[in-house]
């Protein structure tokens, strides 16, 4: 298509809204967003024109699109399982809606791409074959004389135009017919550096406003913003039916006294958390540098998209599911169970080996020699 760009506009529109609802203070039913903004990209397979246009073939797009938004809607069968099967089949609805649903049509219907018309407009179905049809040779025409040639050099002067000039033209030319100096102001003995009085060379500025202490927003919960440098962060007043979330906190400690439904970690550098007891489950989204101790106990700990992650957990934790994904440096301390009460570190794989075996893939963590 000659404006494919124009064409996909529309849903790269819906793409952005949806995805922009999942940025800033993560809200309510995130992971059913989540899995919706991240399956939207499957819709894009009306754009391949051809396997040099940098996308995959339409079938591949859509597996691999869903790929991406399958990892938060499990999120949502696994939290809904026992809870409410409204939330259950409503998964189970947005996966059949684009496997096997979209799949399967675009398979059997384009496999190798939309066809669109001559006029790049709307879209056919693919044309089938069919014998050419002969024709009749036609007689041409013949062809009508050349032009004579023109003269490699011209006496004549082309006359000019007395239209006034528009645009940058305008522009070059009133820069060209003033002074150089024109317009520029004189620097006075007092404005000189050697003159000033204040030499110090330093640039006054508003200090930024400090951010709050952890505020309870809701009886549902409390948010931690955009802390920086704050150490002693607690949160003492908080039951099991309220959640924590924290974000944008650099170079601070939060510790969590009491049992709490969940907590969330988001975008934090050098940030580190001591909770005791989680009902649901403790994420970690978008960290770098983050540090983490469970006194109590928590069913799941998920950690998305993180460098850098060191997670202590007490025994009552030690059957709690870890969950990672396109995260790297995770390492897990156990105690050893001795008297001495020293913690054992155990390295969580981030590079895999995927092998081809009977008719599928087996995946095995790599090891080194050593290891």
């Amino acid at each position: 298509m000659a404006d494919a760009q124009g064409f996909v506009k529309p849903l790269s529109d819906v793409m952005a809204k949806a995805t922009a609802m999942t940025e800033g203070r993560r809200p309510d039913y995130f992971n059913h967003l989540k899995s919706v903004a991240d399956s939207l990209p499957a819709l894009a397979w009306v754009a391949f024109l051809g396997k040099d246009c940098g996308m995959s073939f339409p079938t591949a797009h859509v597996e691999e699109s869903w790929q991406m938004a399958e990892f938060y809607n499990n999120k949502v069968l696994v939290e809904y399982r026992n809870k409410d099967p409204d939330h259950v089949e409503w998964a189970k609805a947005l996966k059949d809606l684009y496997m096997p649903g979209l799949r399967d049509y675009v398979k059997k219907h384009y496999p190798l791409g939309p066809v669109w018309g001559p006029a790049g407009g709307a879209v056919v179905s693919q044309p089938k074959a069919a014998a050419p049809t002969p024709k009749a040779p036609a007689v041409k025409a013949p062809p009508p004389p050349a032009p004579p040639a023109a003269p490699l050099f011209s006496t004549e002067k082309s006359p000019k135009s007395s239209k006034p000039k528009e645009g940058m033209s305008a522009v070059f030319q009133e820069i060209s017919s003033k002074p150089v100096t024109a317009g520029l102001r004189k620097v006075t003995d007092d404005m000189k550096s050697k003159n000033r009085a204040d030499r110090s060379g330093v640039v006054s500025s508003t200090a930024p406003a400090p951010a709050a202490a952890p505020e309870k927003t809701s009886r549902a919960g409390w948010v931690v913003e955009n802390q920086v440098g704050k150490k002693t962060l607690a949160i003492d007043d908080c039951d099991s039916r309220q959640s924590v979330y924290v974000y944008g906190c650099k170079d601070s400690v939060l510790q969590v006294n009491g049992k709490v439904n969940n907590i969330t970690v988001d975008k934090c550098t050098k940030f580190g958390i001591v909770f005791k007891d989680v009902v649901a489950a403790f994420e970690i989204v978008n960290c770098n540098g983050v540090e983490v101790q469970c006194q109590g106990t928590s069913p799941t700990i998920s950690i998305d998209n993180t460098s850098g992650c060191q997670l202590y957990l007490s025994k009552d934790s030690l059957g709690a599911s870890i969950t990672s994904a396109k995260s790297s440096e995770i390492n897990v301390m156990v105690p050893s169970g001795g008297a001495d009460g020293d913690w054992v570190e155990h390295a969580l794989p981030q590079q895999y080996i995927h092998s081809f075996k009977d008719g599928q893939f087996t995946t095995s963590p790599v090891s080194h020699s050593g290891a």
